[in-house]
Formats: structure tokens, sequence, C-alpha cells
């Protein structure tokens, strides 16, 4: 039987959770990441214009984008015997509460070396409006075959 990452090619689709996040979850992100940034808590502070945005209100912390792209990828990953070894992203528009968002991601390259095996993924994080929030590469690592 072939194992995961031979049958693996570019253009191999993974699709994540949909997460909603609320004022609360938000919140509950300041204090695990010691971010108090009235970005994320201060309705009132955020009606103010930084200079061309305004946001109408508090915002989601961009890492939670990174977190839920994490998530995608260790649950797709890590039953197969990989693990995540990189992840750039960078933020696009502002997550607000009461959004939903969905990870995905879309293999672009395999690779086998001496000590081990990898796929590259591009990867996005949409919207209920379709809209692209983050992108960003991950790479993953497939333990080597056994023979």
């Amino acid at each position: 039987m072939p194992d995961a990452f031979s049958t693996l090619q570019p253009g191999h689709a993974v699709k994540g959770t949909p997460f909603s996040p609320t004022r609360e979850s938000i919140r509950e992100f300041c204090e695990a990441s010691l971010d108090f940034n009235p970005l994320h808590l201060d309705d009132d502070y955020m009606k103010n214009s930084f200079g061309k945005t305004q946001f109408g209100g508090i915002i989601m912390h961009g890492m939670n984008n990174f977190g839920v792209i994490s998530k995608m990828l260790t649950d797709w990953v890590y039953p197969l015997g990989g693990v995540q070894r990189r992840l750039e992203t960078r933020w696009k528009i502002p997550v607000k509460p009461g959004d939903t968002i969905t990870p995905g991601g879309v293999v672009t390259s395999v690779r086998a070396t001496k000590k081990s095996r990898w796929a590259t993924l591009d990867v996005q994080v949409l919207n209920q409006r379709g809209e692209t929030v983050a992108t960003g590469e991950a790479m993953v690592e497939f333990p080597k075959e056994t023979t």
C-alpha cells in the first residue's frame, strides 16, 4: 500500500476548519498572548482613523490567522506521520467579531531528499465573503519511507 507522500502531487487541496471569532475569543487571545493592544479590546479607540484606514470596531489578532492555518496543517499532516516545519504569512484585511474565516492550502511542490520528504503549500484564509484575509507559504515534512 503506498504511503501518503508517494501519492501526493502539486494541486492537492487541503481545507481547514472554519473559525468564527467572538469578542470573548479575541479578549482571551489578548490574555494568552499578553498583547493588550486597544486594536483588539477598545471599540472607542477603534472609532479613530489609522492613516487612511477605519476599522469601526475591534479586530482579531493577525496571529489568530496563523493559528487557524497551523491547525489546518497539523490536522492534515500529523495523522500521516508528518509535521509542520515552516509557515510564513501576510495579513491582508482585518477580521472582526462575527466574521467566519476558513483556512485552505494547495500543494505547490513535493520533493524527496536523502534525509526526508517535503511538501510546500500556498496557504490562505478566506472570510465568509470570499475575501482573502491572509496568505502565505507552508512547508511540511513527511517521514522517510521505510523499506
